[in-house]
C-alpha cells in the first residue's frame, strides 16, 4: 500500500473569538494515518484555560448574535453550507487522512451543508403559543436560546455531527464552543478556515480540539455553558450527564451507542436484506452505532440468507482509502483495532466464526460473521464497534422480539417481512428510537427525530426537533384590564 501523501499544509490550530491561535501551554498530539501507521500532523491541544477562553469568547458574542433576526443569522449559515460543498474533495481526503474513512464512501460534506442550508433558512420556526384561557389574561410563550451550547462530536462522523448540533444552535441564537475528537480533529479544524471566510462574528462559533479530559469535562461542568449536545460512547456520556447536572442543571443531549438488530422473516425478500444489512454493519468499517450488530434470521431460511450474506458481505475491498476503488478502509486506530481483536477472540471462544477474521494487515479488520453464540456472550451484549456481525436464528414472532430487545442498547432497529401486519406489531415492540421496516441503516430521514431508547441517548435530533434542543421556553402571563 503506497503512503498517503499531504498535498497542502493542514490547519490543526484552535479556532477562538475568530482568530486562529496554538494551545496556550504550546502542547502538541501526534495524529496518526490509520494506514501508513505514519504521523500526518501534530494537533494543538486545548487544556482548561483554551477551554474557558472559547467559552468566555462565546459568552460575550451572545447578546448581540441573539439579537439578530432570522435571516441575518441566516446568511452566515448559507455561505458556510456553500463553502462546505466546494471543499468537500479537501474533507475527503482529510477524513481518510486522519481516520481512514475510503473517499469512495464519503459524504460527510454534503450532509453537513445539507444541514447549514436547511437551518439558515430556519429560524422563523422559533416561534411560542397563545392562550386566552384564564380569565381576563392573554398568555403567551416563547422560545430563547440558551447562551452558550457545547458541541462534543464523535470520530467516526465528525462532519456529519458538526452539521447536526451546530447549525440548528446557531439558527437558535445560541453561540457554540465545539470540541472535535483527538482521533479526527482535521476536518472540524478545516471548517474553522470557512467559518473565517464566511465572515461569522468573533466567537459565535469557537472550534477546538482536545482530549475528554480536560477540554470535555471544562465544557461539561462549566457554569457558563447552559447546554450540551454530545454524540459517543455510553460510559462518556453517563460522565457529562453526571457533570452538567452537578454544576447547572444543563440541558443535555446524548446520542449514545447501540447494539442494533435487524430481524429477518421467511417472507422478507432475502436479497435485499443480506444486501442492505452487509452494507451496514460493513460501512465506515463497522464504526457506526446504529451498525446492525446482530442479524436474527427465522430458522426456515437461515441458510439462503447466510449464502447470499457471505458473498456480498465478502465482495469488500481493503485499501487506500485515498484510492476510489477502495470501499473497506482500516479501523482509526490500534486502540481501536485490538479492541475489535479482543472482541474477536470472545466470539471464537463462544461461538462459530463463520468468516473474517483479524486481516494481520495494519489495523485492517475482515468483514467478520459469528454465528451459533449465546444470547449472553459479550459480543452479543457489547457494542464492538468494528465490521463484526453476529448471525442468530428464530422460530418465532415473539423470540425474535425478545431477542431483539435483550440489551440494554435502543437506538435503531430493522425488521424485513412482506407482512404489513407482522411489520407493524414487531415495530411497536421493539424497544428502540427507531424501527426500519425493509431497509437498515445508514438509512435515515432527515425530517424525523432520530435518538435512542434506554441507554442509547437522551432526545431527539433532526430538521424537526433539533432546534428545541437550544431553547428554553418561558410563560409571560399577560393580565388585561376589564374596563
Amino acid at each position: 500500500m503506497a503512503p498517503a501523501r499531504i498535498e497542502e499544509p493542514i490547519e490543526t490550530r484552535l479556532f477562538i473569538n475568530g482568530k486562529f491561535q496554538p494551545s496556550s501551554s504550546g502542547k502538541l498530539f501526534k495524529l496518526i494515518n490509520p494506514l501508513t501507521r505514519e504521523v500526518v500532523a501534530e494537533v494543538h491541544e486545548a487544556n482548561e484555560k483554551d477551554t474557558n477562553d472559547a467559552v468566555a469568547a462565546a459568552k460575550a458574542a451572545f447578546p448581540a448574535w441573539r439579537d439578530l433576526e432570522p435571516h441575518e443569522r441566516g446568511v452566515y449559515l448559507s455561505r458556510l453550507s456553500t463553502l462546505i460543498r466546494e471543499s468537500n474533495d479537501e474533507l475527503a481526503r482529510l477524513e481518510a487522512l486522519s481516520t481512514g474513512k475510503p473517499i469512495s464512501r464519503f459524504n460527510d460534506g454534503m450532509v453537513a451543508a445539507i444541514n447549514f442550508q436547511h437551518f439558515a433558512g430556519a429560524g422563523y420556526d422559533v416561534q411560542g403559543k397563545s392562550s386566552l384561557n384564564t380569565r381576563n389574561h392573554l398568555n403567551i410563550t416563547v422560545k430563547q436560546p440558551y447562551g452558550v451550547v457545547g458541541c462534543i462530536i464523535p470520530w467516526n462522523a465528525p462532519l456529519i455531527f458538526f452539521g447536526q448540533k451546530v447549525a440548528p444552535a446557531l439558527a437558535a441564537g445560541n453561540t457554540v464552543v465545539l470540541k472535535s475528537s483527538e482521533k479526527a480533529p482535521l476536518t472540524s479544524a478545516y471548517v474553522a478556515t470557512l467559518v473565517e471566510k464566511a465572515g461569522f462574528p468573533p466567537g459565535v462559533l469557537n472550534i477546538i480540539t482536545g482530549f475528554g479530559h480536560p477540554t470535555g469535562s471544562t465544557i461539561a461542568s462549566h457554569m457558563d455553558v447552559r447546554a450540551i449536545s454530545f454524540t459517543g460512547s455510553q460510559a462518556t456520556g453517563q460522565k457529562i450527564q453526571a457533570a452538567g447536572a452537578a454544576s447547572n442543571m444543563k440541558n443535555i443531549v446524548l446520542e449514545l451507542g447501540g447494539k442494533s438488530p435487524a430481524l429477518v422473516f421467511e417472507d422478507a425478500d432475502l436479497e435485499s436484506a443480506a444486501t442492505q444489512t452487509q452494507f451496514s454493519i460493513q460501512h465506515l468499517s463497522g464504526q457506526m452505532c446504529m451498525a446492525n450488530s446482530r442479524i436474527y434470521v427465522q430458522e426456515s431460511v437461515a441458510e439462503k440468507f447466510l449464502a447470499i450474506f457471505k458473498e456480498k458481505f465478502g465482495a469488500v475491498r481493503l485499501g487506500d482509502p485515498l484510492d476510489a476503488n477502495t470501499d473497506h478502509g482500516p479501523q482509526i486506530d490500534e486502540l481501536q483495532y485490538n479492541r475489535v481483536k479482543s472482541y474477536l477472540e470472545i466470539g471464537q471462544k463462544d461461538g462459530t466464526l463463520a468468516m473474517g477474521g483479524d486481516a494481520k494487515d495494519g489495523y485492517f479488520i475482515k468483514p467478520t460473521i459469528f454465528q451459533n453464540v449465546p444470547e449472553d456472550s459479550r459480543i452479543v451484549r457489547e457494542e464492538v464497534f468494528g465490521p463484526v456481525v453476529i448471525i442468530n436464528t428464530f422460530k418465532t414472532e415473539q423470540e425474535a422480539i425478545a431477542k431483539a430487545n435483550a440489551t440494554e442498547y435502543g437506538l435503531y432497529a430493522a425488521v424485513f417481512t412482506k407482512n404489513i401486519d407482522r411489520a407493524i406489531r414487531v415495530s411497536k415492540l421493539i424497544e428502540s428510537g427507531v424501527v426500519a421496516v425493509n431497509c437498515t441503516s445508514p438509512t435515515n430521514g432527515v425530517d424525523m427525530p432520530f435518538g435512542g431508547w434506554k441507554s442509547s441517548g437522551v432526545g431527539r435530533e433532526g430538521f424537526k426537533s433539533s432546534l428545541d434542543n437550544y431553547l428554553e421556553t418561558k410563560t409571560i402571563l399577560i393580565r388585561i384590564s376589564s374596563e
